[in-house]
């Protein structure tokens, strides 16, 4: 006797350009929270962002933000001061500066806040 029922398919299909599509979500009706994705999203990026402002201060972010002010500086030398062909050659030595200027004043307000976070631990725990 033939066979009549069919056999499951796969999950995933390949379309004619051969990329497997999965098909989504087959298992239980999600939760309303699940749905909209706000109530995981804003609880991850509130965790996210308190962790950014816990972690100590590296030359490498410092770099980066020194880059960043002293290019938008020596834009504004060469559009408002024309004439000031120094300004490029000065560019090494600013860059300098400010990464040591940027590095101290993030490790200052990294360790405040930590002493802050301490003091309050402490006024918890009485």
């Amino acid at each position: 006797m033939a066979q009549t029922r069919r056999k499951r398919q796969s999950k995933h299909r390949g379309n004619a350009a051969g990329v497997v599509e999965s098909r989504g979500r087959t298992g239980r009706k999600p939760t309303a929270a699940e749905k909209s994705g706000t109530a995981t999203t804003s609880a991850a990026a509130r965790k996210r962002d308190v962790d950014r402002r816990d972690r100590p201060p590296t030359w490498r972010s410092a770099f980066y933000k020194a880059m960043i002010a002293t290019v938008l500086l020596l834009f504004v030398v060469l559009v408002f001061m024309k004439g000031s062909s120094g300004a490029i050659g000065l560019f090494p030595i600013v860059l300098g500066a400010y990464t040591v200027v940027s590095y101290y004043t993030d490790r200052w307000v990294y360790e405040r806040r930590q002493r802050k976070k301490a003091r309050e631990g402490k006024a918890q725990t009485r």
